[in-house]
């Protein structure tokens, strides 16, 4: 029965979904500072040659390498962040843009370990690794009523699910701690919070990194996931789909970030026919999101009407309940 219900091709779109998720929240930690920065795709791609490259070659577990990948990411993302911290809007743009093309070109050049544009096949898949460490204890999916592809799929995705909820949850609550009110008096006033005793390297860098951080880890994912990656995966384009998910979506909330990946990721997928057009209708949702809403469609107004609404409808059921009573 269960086996039925469970299509391996939507586990994987959804599974999809859930690395764009961590993508576009990648990107609003970054944003959430002022500094719009476009390297994502770069350390993406660095976290994901990073563990493909130890499992591949060196037998590394997958945690393992999942782990380096991030790490890694994470210290180009110090490296990075460093020299570029004077550097504001588009001159930001402009030099991780150009950080992310600077990296591509090594994976096409660097052939003896990346193997060029032909990229890396063979990469262990996470899903399969999970099968085999459940058939070690003894169980078959067919227990379930499921076919060992189902299993894998399904796997991943409530592993990736539990994932993006941890990363959501503490995301959440870094917003309403002493860091995220840090990174919101330096998005509106560098000045007036230098002024007021916020440390503004420490806490620029700390964004930057945590924003490298997330996309090393979404590409190690992602590495395991596909179990194939190449430098075309990483470039110019993945760029601006990471930014897309902000602009579209909304920056002022994590939630914004979160529904532009949804959103964005299953579109192409609905609307298979104009697929190849992707890239010319994101640059016209960039012209009309910047024209009609800059702040994204979902912003803190809309969260507080939304929550006022709620409210008015419990207190109305709660009234006419006590009158019914």
């Amino acid at each position: 029965m269960l086996g039925e219900l469970i299509n391996p091709y939507y586990l994987q779109v959804a599974s999809f979904i859930l690395i764009n998720v961590i993508l576009g929240i990648s990107i609003y930690i970054t944003l959430s500072t002022g500094q719009l920065s476009l390297a994502n795709a770069g350390f993406m791609g660095i976290g994901a040659y990073t563990s493909a490259l130890l499992t591949l070659n060196f037998d590394f577990p997958i945690l393992i390498g999942i782990l380096a990948g991030t790490l890694m990411a994470g210290l180009f993302g110090i490296i990075i962040g460093i020299p570029t911290l004077r550097l504001q809007g588009v001159y930001l743009a402009i030099v991780t843009l150009g950080f992310g093309e600077v990296l591509r070109v090594v994976l096409v050049n660097w052939e003896s370990l990346t193997k060029g544009s032909i990229g890396l096949s063979g990469i262990p898949h996470l899903g399969r690794e999970i099968l085999r460490n459940f058939k070690e204890f003894g169980f078959d999916p067919k227990v379930m009523g499921l076919q060992n592809n189902q299993f894998i799929f399904l796997m991943v995705f409530l592993l990736l699910l539990f994932i993006v909820i941890g990363v959501i949850w503490f995301f959440r609550r870094q917003s309403r701690s002493r860091v995220g009110r840090a990174f919101a008096a330096i998005k509106l006033d560098e000045k007036a919070a230098e002024s007021m005793g916020i440390n503004i390297t420490y806490y620029k860098v700390l964004a930057f990194t945590q924003g490298a951080l997330l996309s090393g880890f979404a590409g190690a994912l992602y590495a395991h996931v596909l179990a194939y990656i190449s430098p075309a995966d990483f470039a110019y384009h993945r760029a601006v789909e990471i930014l897309i998910f902000a602009v579209f979506g909304g920056s002022e909330v994590i939630w914004g970030p979160v529904f532009g990946a949804l959103f964005l990721t299953v579109m192409p997928e609905v609307l298979r026919f104009i697929s190849e057009y992707r890239y010319m209708i994101y640059g016209l949702i960039i012209l009309v999101m910047m024209a009609v809403r800059p702040q994204g469609l979902i912003d803190v107004h809309l969260l507080n009407w939304l929550k006022l609404k709620t409210k008015k409808r419990g207190k109305e059921h709660g009234t006419a309940n006590q009158k019914s009573a």
